[in-house]
């Protein structure tokens, strides 16, 4: 029998007999065999979500350049899947670089973000030739020129600006305002570009950067973002002459998390948006063309100026987000009389969905071997860790996470929850060795159908790899 519940997806999550299936195999087996907690990631998945893009991307621009962003999810599986798909890729760190060249990306592939880049990871982005340094200052701008002139490089560079655009995205996750941590303002951006014109011979200045942030639900961020790149290009033009070969709208675009539906009355309102946000890439870039030919004096000068022009994005959660999930079992099953809660206690903490903690972050959990059942019985669901925040639930009670979560009834120990939409931020942002648990297992369900270790389970004698007593 196959299910019928929202958060299928045809074809790749079901349920089939009773069981959820990922890619035709059955998860609640592979947990038993491999043991939780497990990561899954799905390669056709993954492949899918990259086609996907590039077709809407296709179909509202000639010319997108899109680059996975590495920070989502940088496991030498998922890069080797993403190339092999056909994309470019965007970096922010000199070990993140290290692996997309490893992985098989060229130079010309490559772009690197990043606020505090060290001497030496410009140096490893200048000896590759990558197709942009991103700059986050004009400090940065002239510590590029330097490290340039002493390897006899030419560096290609953009200008990352914060244009003060608001989202309906957690706080933390927007990066356009002024009061975050990212960028040139836009009083600095002529200023920049007219110093790294000076230095022809060091500094190449091909682009400009720009960040809305991450999940974001609307496509009015992105072209008030856009409509104020055109703006700063047509400023550059007209003072200097200068045109820009690319536009990098950066990534965010945003996954239905609340595609069950079950637990989003339970929210307040900005999660609930937030969480169940869905954008097309057609849509978003559409949209940004709309607005940046909204001013009718203008309009000649910046059809001008974008008639040869690559637009950027940096996808990250959108490719790889629902192409992973988190398998963990219940070791613990208790009652609180006072309150009339039952509590289950599973092997996955907020050290392996550290969004969960940090943002309030929703993961919809199946019970795996139940996954027809009705869902329909509140537990309180809590992970292992010596930690009294490691809960699946809000704390404060400010309704930015449910507070109770729907599985069939009568849990026991041993029955294995699966934890959707986990395929983005978990594995690159895990924390596994608080209280000194080691690294789970992370295994790929490859497009030939069999299932591969992509990371290989941790053990005790990791824990002490690297002291010294």
């Amino acid at each position: 029998m196959s299910g019928n519940t929202p958060w299928t997806i045809d074809g790749f999550l079901e349920a089939r007999n009773g069981r959820l299936h990922m890619d035709g195999a059955d998860v609640a087996s592979i947990a038993a065999e491999r043991g939780t907690p497990l990561y899954l990631f799905s390669e056709s998945r993954i492949r899918a979500n990259i086609a996907a893009l590039r077709q809407s991307a296709a179909r509202a621009w000639p010319r997108v350049k899109l680059c996975y962003a590495t920070k989502a999810n940088s496991n030498m599986a998922v890069l080797c899947a993403a190339r092999e798909s056909g994309i470019d890729i965007e970096v922010n760190s000199g070990g993140e670089l290290f692996k997309a060249l490893r992985a098989g990306f060229h130079g010309s592939q490559i772009i690197f973000n990043g606020v505090s880049k060290t001497a030496k990871e410009i140096e490893e982005a200048l000896a590759a030739d990558i197709y942009a340094i991103n700059l986050d200052s004009i400090y940065e701008l002239e510590l590029v020129a330097s490290i340039a002139r002493r390897m006899g490089r030419r560096a290609n560079v953009a200008f990352r600006l914060v244009p003060e655009i608001e989202t309906r995205s957690h706080i933390a996750l927007q990066t356009a305002l002024y009061n975050s941590k990212f960028g040139i303002s836009p009083s600095q951006f002529l200023e920049g570009f007219t110093l790294a014109l000076k230095m022809p011979e060091l500094i190449n200045p091909r682009g400009i950067h720009i960040h809305v942030g991450s999940q974001t639900p609307d496509v009015a961020p992105y072209a008030r973002a856009f409509k104020s790149v055109i703006e700063h290009l047509i400023d550059l033009h007209r003072a200097t002459g200068h045109k820009l070969d690319h536009i990098n709208l950066g990534g965010g675009m945003p996954v239905d998390y609340l595609r069950d539906g079950l637990n989003g009355d339970g929210l307040r309102e900005r999660e609930r948006v937030m969480l169940s946000g869905q954008l097309d890439i057609a849509d978003i870039l559409q949209a940004s063309l709309d607005e940046a030919y909204s001013n009718a004096s203008d309009r000649a000068e910046a059809a001008e100026l974008l008639e040869d022009i690559t637009i950027v994005f940096e996808p990250g959660r959108s490719i790889v987000a629902d192409a992973g999930i988190v398998l963990t079992a219940i070791c613990n099953v208790k009652t609180r009389p006072e309150t009339g809660d039952t509590w289950l206690l599973t092997d996955a903490g907020f050290n392996l969905m550290l969004s969960m903690a940090t943002y309030k972050w929703y993961y919809h959990a199946v019970a795996a071997a139940r996954a027809s059942e009705p869902h329909d019985t509140p537990y309180k669901l809590a992970g292992p860790l010596c930690d009294s925040g490691d809960v699946y639930f809000d704390l404060e009670s400010e309704g930015r996470l449910p507070d109770y979560r729907l599985l069939p009834a009568n849990m026991q120990p041993g029955d294995v929850l699966a934890l959707l939409n986990a395929g983005a931020y978990t594995l690159s942002q895990e924390m596994a060795s608080y209280n000194d648990r080691p690294r789970p297992c992370a295994l790929m369900i490859k497009s030939s159908g069999s299932v591969e270790v992509i990371r290989r389970q941790g053990n005790y004698d990791d824990l002490i790899a690297n002291d010294v007593w």
